[in-house]
C-alpha cells in the first residue's frame, strides 16, 4: 500500500511539474485548478480507520478538506465525514473514522471544499473487523458432589462465525478456555452444558464462552459450591494367599470434600460385598491401609472391596476375588533314574526340585497320583514330600508300606503309576504300558493297540487306524487302568466316557500323562492342502500311517508354482508350515518348485517332514 501510495504521488508531482514548467512570466498569474486524491487506507479495526488525502494544488484555496464516508458506494459530505483539523498548508492529510460498526463494509473519498465547491478523490472500500461474541451465563443447577448443569446463550456472533462454545469454570475466579471448559456446539443461541469431574464440597468459578476469528468472548460469571462427594478407594491386590488366609487392604485417595470417618475391608462369598457384610476397619481418613483376613475356609472363593464413609456416604472399591488354596499334597520322587529318564530336561539326579511329582485332589486330599519314567535296568528312588530333603521323607517299609526311616525303593524299567496314602501311610508303583481300545480300534473291546512311549516327548505317541465307532485309553489289559473324557474334549477321566469317532481315518495319537490328575491326549487324522495339492485350499489330501517308518504319508502330484502345508481334522486349528526340519504352527507355506509326482511323509509328533519327487 505505502509503495502505490508513493507511486501515485511521484505521478502527481511529475504532472505537477510539467504544468508548472509549462507556464511562463506573461502568464505567472494562472494559478492550477484544485485536485485532489485520496491515497491509502490505514489501521482498520473494529470501529475505526484512517484514511490519507492529498493536495496536488489548491488554487484558489480549499475552505475544508477530510474524508466522507458511507455504508454505500460514492459518499459525499451530505452523508458522514470528518473534516481535517491539521496544519492547512500540508498537502497530505490524515483522517480517522472512529464510530463505526464492527463487520461492516464502508466506502470513502477525500474531500476538499472551496470557493468553487467540493471535488472528491478517489472511492476507497474497507470491511471493519469483528468482534468477539456477546454471550449470557445461565444459573448453575442440577449440583451433585461431582457434576451440576450450566450453560449460556450466544447473543451476538461479533460479525463471524461462532466456531466453539460452552462453559470454563475452576476454582478461580474468572476462569478462561485455558482452565477446565466444556465444549457445546457451535453458532448463535442458547446451550446446555454438563460440568463434570468436580471436586465435592467446593466453589466453582463458571463463564459462558463462545469463539470467533475475532477471538473470545465471555459471559458474566456466576458461582456455585458442589455438595460432599463421595469418598475415592481403591482395592489393594491379594496377596500371601493359604488355605485359610490372605492380605488385601486398600487405599482412599479422596474424601470427597469432608472428613471420611471410616475406612476398611469387606468381604464375602458373594460377589460386591458391603458393610452389611463382614467387615475390617481400617482407621479413618485419607491414605492406604493392610487387612489381613483369617479363618477362612480351604478352597473357597471369596470377593473383597475396600470402602470408605464420609457423610455423603459409603463408597466401595473394585471388586476383588480370590481363592483359599486347597488342601492338596505335592511329593517329589527323587531318585538316581531322574537324568537318564527324562533327557532335554532340567531334571537332574536326587535333587527333590528337579524330580517328577505326585500330587493328590481337592476331593481326595490326602491321596496322591502321578506317573513317572525310569529307564534304567534298575532305579533307586524315595518320596520327598518337601521340594527339598528337609523331611519327612519317605523309603521302602516293605510290603507296599511308607517308612520316613526306610531305605530307598528299587524298581526295574518301566512307566510307572505311583499312588500314596499320606495317612494310611501306603503306595503302589504299578508299571504300564498304554494303549487304544474300543469299538472303533482294530481289536474292538477285546484288547488295546499299543501306543509307545517317548521319552524325549514325554508321551505315548502312534497311530492307530479308528473306525466310526468308539474308544478308550487302557493299559495292561486291565480296565483297572483306563481313561476316557466326560468332557467331550481333549481332557481325560479316570473310567471316563468312551470318546466318539465320526470319520473312520488312520489317527495319529498322542497321550500325555506327564502332569499329574491333568491327563490330555490328541487324536489327529493329517491330510495336504493348497494350491499345489489336487484339492487346493479347499479340500484336504488325506495322508496314510506308515507302520515301517513311524510317520503319515501321501503320494500325489504337486502343481508348481504352488505351495501346500500340513493341516488336521479338515480344519485349521491345527496346521503346520516353515522349514521341513523344524516344522511350525501356522508356519509359512511350503512352495513347491517343479510339478510332478511325489511322496510326502510327516512325523507329527517330532514335527518334521520329507517331500520326494518320484
Amino acid at each position: 500500500m505505502k509503495r502505490i501510495f508513493i507511486y501515485r504521488i511521484l505521478a502527481i508531482l511529475v504532472t505537477a511539474t510539467i504544468l508548472f514548467a509549462a507556464c511562463t512570466k506573461e502568464n505567472e498569474e494562472v494559478r492550477l485548478n484544485p485536485t485532489l486524491a485520496t491515497t491509502q487506507l490505514l489501521n482498520v479495526t473494529s470501529d475505526a480507520a484512517t484514511v490519507v488525502g492529498f493536495v496536488v494544488a489548491e488554487g484558489d484555496g480549499f475552505t475544508e478538506k477530510g474524508v466522507c464516508y458511507n455504508t454505500a458506494t460514492a459518499p459525499t459530505i451530505a452523508n458522514s465525514k470528518v473534516a481535517y483539523t491539521g496544519q492547512a498548508t500540508t498537502a497530505t492529510f490524515n483522517v480517522t473514522l472512529t464510530g463505526l460498526a464492527y463487520a461492516t463494509k464502508y466506502y470513502a473519498r477525500a474531500y476538499a471544499t472551496g470557493a468553487n465547491g467540493t471535488i472528491y478523490g478517489e472511492e476507497y472500500n474497507f470491511t471493519t473487523l469483528p468482534v468477539v461474541p456477546t454471550l449470557t451465563t445461565a444459573a448453575i443447577t442440577v449440583i451433585t458432589g461431582n457434576s451440576a448443569m450450566g450453560g449460556g446463550n450466544v447473543t451476538v456472533t461479533g460479525g463471524a462465525e461462532v466456531t466453539v462454545r460452552g462453559v470454563v469454570y475452576g476454582i478461580n475466579a474468572a476462569p478462561t478456555v485455558a482452565d477446565s471448559k466444556t465444549t457445546d456446539d457451535k453458532g448463535l443461541g442458547a446451550f446446555v452444558s454438563t460440568l463434570a469431574s468436580l471436586k465435592g464440597n467446593t466453589t466453582y468459578y463458571v463463564r459462558a464462552y463462545a469463539t470467533n476469528s475475532a477471538g473470545t468472548g465471555y459471559g458474566p460469571e456466576v458461582s456455585f459450591k458442589t455438595l460432599v462427594d463421595l469418598p475415592v478407594v481403591t482395592t489393594a491386590a491379594v496377596t500371601e494367599v493359604t488355605k485359610v488366609s490372605a492380605v488385601t487392604g486398600g487405599e482412599v485417595t479422596y474424601d470427597g470434600g469432608a472428613a471420611v470417618t471410616e475406612k476398611g475391608l469387606v468381604w464375602s462369598k458373594n460377589a460386591n460385598p458391603t458393610i452389611t457384610d463382614t467387615k475390617i476397619a481400617g482407621g479413618a481418613g485419607i491414605g492406604a491401609f493392610v487387612s489381613n483376613l483369617t479363618d477362612l475356609t480351604l478352597f473357597t472363593t471369596y470377593h473383597v472391596r475396600a470402602y470408605a464413609t464420609n457423610s455423603a456416604g459409603t463408597a466401595y472399591g473394585e471388586d476383588v476375588q480370590f481363592t483359599t488354596l486347597a488342601n492338596i499334597r505335592t511329593w517329589n520322587i527323587p531318585g538316581d533314574y531322574v537324568a537318564a529318564s527324562y533327557p532335554g530336561s532340567t531334571f537332574a539326579d536326587w535333587s527333590p526340585d528337579k524330580s517328577p511329582q505326585v500330587i493328590s485332589t481337592v476331593a481326595a486330599p490326602d491321596n496322591l497320583e502321578g506317573y513317572v519314567y525310569m529307564a534304567k535296568a534298575n532305579n533307586e528312588w524315595k518320596f520327598a514330600s518337601q521340594p527339598n530333603w528337609d523331611g519327612p521323607n519317605y523309603g521302602d517299609g516293605g510290603t507296599g508300606k511308607l517308612d520316613a526311616n526306610g531305605g530307598n525303593f528299587s524298581s526295574p524299567a518301566g512307566y510307572y503309576k505311583i499312588n500314596a496314602d499320606a495317612v494310611a501311610m501306603t503306595y503302589t508303583a504299578v508299571a504300564t504300558v498304554w494303549g487304544v481300545i474300543g469299538s472303533a480300534s482294530p481289536k474292538g473291546w477285546d484288547d488295546e493297540t499299543p501306543l509307545t512311549y517317548s521319552p524325549s516327548l514325554r508321551t505315548w505317541i502312534g497311530s492307530v487306524h479308528l473306525t466310526a465307532a468308539e474308544f478308550k485309553f487302557r493299559a495292561n489289559h486291565n480296565w483297572g487302568f483306563n481313561y476316557g473324557s466326560n468332557a467331550g474334549n481333549e481332557t481325560l477321566n479316570h473310567d471316563g466316557s468312551n470318546i466318539p469317532v465320526t470319520i473312520e481315518a488312520d489317527y495319529a495319537f498322542t497321550l500325555d500323562l506327564s502332569q499329574p490328575n491333568a491327563y490330555t491326549y490328541t487324536a489327529n487324522r493329517w491330510g495336504l492342502i493348497g494350491d499345489a495339492t489336487p484339492g487346493g485350499w479347499d479340500n484336504d489330501t488325506d495322508m496314510t500311517w506308515d507302520a515301517t517308518n513311524k510317520v503319515m504319508t501321501v503320494t500325489l502330484d504337486l502343481k508348481s508354482p504352488g505351495s501346500f502345508k500340513f493341516r488336521a481334522n479338515d480344519g485349521w486349528d491345527i496346521n503346520y508350515g516353515g522349514s521341513l526340519n523344524a516344522l511350525s504352527a501356522g508356519g509359512d507355506n511350503i512352495a513347491v518348485t517343479a510339478a510332478g509326482n511325489y511322496t510326502i511323509t510327516f512325523d507329527p509328533w517330532n514335527l518334521k517332514a520329507t517331500v520326494t519327487k518320484n
